[in-house]
């Protein structure tokens, strides 16, 4: 099979990004916050858990400790004691309570707005800072990569890399700008319902002409479905 150019390559994901707002779009956050301090805090929490089991937790630990400040205080084994049905909730507990007091220290207080700072916090990778000024400012830097986006990107010819940081890059590099913004909860929520870990719904899937692993390869001018303008 020969080499797929970058431009086409570029049409098919630019479909494909389309086609995930179509179906999800509108759809809200998957994680319960209502300040950048808490969504900094629910993503952290977030690694290797669900986001319906993060939620379960963190209407209690925002009641106990709402803001930075707060937090800085806390004892980790208490905030521990608050999230322990969650994995790795000890090392988790940890960084939220140093992840405050560096908010505090050397912040003032206030989520940073930059990928450089959020990512000096503890228990913050560029995953959690690209959701974190995506979410929460509106600012878009580049696609945070979790295992779903990962293994769609891998799926749909989009990567060789082997991890999720090599991965951004070339994602980066084939998928327009303005469409970074959608591709992490769109594309997550694609992988949990049709583009699954274990058993992808290939014959139920509505991109399957955009994928290398159906017959139809390159079929990106077939859309199914109205495109938004």
């Amino acid at each position: 099979m020969p080499r797929e150019s970058k431009k086409s390559k570029v049409a098919r994901v630019t479909e494909f990004c389309h086609r995930m707002d179509e179906l999800y779009g509108e759809e809200p956050s998957a994680l319960d916050w209502s300040t950048p301090f808490e969504l900094v805090i629910a993503v952290l929490l977030s690694a290797q858990t669900t986001d319906v089991a993060v939620n379960a937790v963190t209407p209690e630990l925002f009641g106990r400790w709402p803001d930075p400040a707060s937090m800085a205080q806390a004892n980790a084994g208490d905030v521990a004691n608050v999230i322990h049905r969650l994995g790795f909730f000890r090392t988790k507990s940890q960084h939220c309570v140093e992840c405050a007091q560096m908010i505090m220290a050397d912040y003032g207080g206030e989520v940073p707005r930059t990928m450089d700072e959020l990512t000096r916090l503890p228990g913050v990778g560029r995953k959690t800072a690209n959701i974190v000024l995506n979410k929460a400012f509106g600012i878009v830097e580049g696609i945070a990569i979790d295992t779903h986006v990962f293994r769609i990107a891998q799926r749909m010819g989009l990567t060789r890399a082997a991890t999720p940081l090599a991965a951004e890059k070339d994602l980066l590099a084939v998928i327009p700008q303005e469409l970074w913004g959608g591709v992490n909860s769109e594309w997550i929520r694609f992988g949990r319902a049709v583009c699954t870990a274990r058993a992808a719904k290939c014959d139920e899937c509505p991109c399957a002409d955009l994928c290398p692993r159906r017959p139809v390869l390159h079929g990106a001018g077939k859309s199914k479905g109205r495109r938004r303008k």
